[in-house]
């Protein structure tokens, strides 16, 4: 991977983690449109930028993150501490199917790019739904926790949005806009932290780093960071103004060349 290659791919990830659009399609796409042969490096590179955006959902919810931290350990029974354990709750869905099906999971990452097109039409039809969603004002409970983390365990299909996924489910659910972006973008926190604190753990030495070499995980960890701080704060303010639906036209077209391109 060359690090014009690794720029493009770490600002791919950063913008489309948190846009409506399937981070994990538009990465499985940029690999296979760049020839990417080497799974290993690959993997490797999936995790440093995954973990880039994982950062910058830190630096922009920092004070919702250190509120819910200080008010979990007082052990006292608030509105962090429920939320807290809402956001715990919403991620069972999520680490079961991760834990359990962890191979066949991985197994859809393997350049099937007819299949990211698919799914990338699913995630259109789902974000053009929300213009008929019930304008409500309701608050997060257990059962809609649960539910947006049965969205999130769908969206690890590639090509499902996963902020697409969560952020549409609670919007049906009657959630107001602003609790929805803020469940859906918290809520990814600890599923992503999981999920990559067991990848690292797979990797057993230097050797697939050393055939990457630093450079190109440096500017793409870096390009997916800034990217994702941009994207964030442009996505809360998209959620609050209602035009999250927008983005289906986008999924349509890209999700349409995905499936044109691979069958052809």
């Amino acid at each position: 991977m060359s690090w014009i290659e690794a720029l493009i791919l770490g600002l791919l990830q950063g913008l489309t983690e948190f846009l409506p659009v399937s981070s994990s399609g538009h990465l499985e796409l940029g690999g296979i449109l760049f020839g990417l042969q080497d799974p290993d490096a690959f993997f490797t590179f999936n995790i440093m930028v995954h973990g880039a955006t994982f950062m910058s959902v830190v630096v922009v919810f920092w004070k919702d993150i250190r509120n819910l931290i200080v008010n979990l350990f007082r052990f006292e029974w608030n509105a962090e501490t429920k939320f807290t354990l809402l956001l715990l709750a919403s991620a069972i869905p999520v680490g079961l199917v991760g834990l359990l099906f962890e191979e066949q999971i991985e197994s859809l990452f393997e350049g099937r790019i007819v299949l990211v097109g698919i799914m990338l039409l699913v995630t259109a039809l789902l974000l053009f739904l929300t213009r008929f969603a019930p304008k409500n004002n309701k608050d997060v409970n257990l059962t809609s926790a649960l539910i947006i983390g049965l969205a999130q365990t769908v969206a690890v299909m590639p090509g499902i949005s996963r902020s697409g996924a969560t952020i549409s489910t609670a919007l049906f659910l009657g959630i107001e806009r602003s609790k929805a972006i803020r469940f859906s973008f918290l809520m990814v926190l600890i599923p992503v932290f999981g999920a990559n604190f067991l990848k690292i753990l797979k990797i057993s030495d230097q050797a697939t780093m050393s055939s990457m070499g630093p450079v190109p995980l440096v500017i793409g960890t870096l390009a997916a960071f800034i990217a994702g701080l941009l994207a964030c704060r442009w996505m809360l303010g998209i959620v609050r103004k209602g035009n999250i639906a927008w983005f289906s036209i986008y999924c349509l077209a890209i999700g349409l060349t995905a499936i044109l391109y691979g069958i052809f």
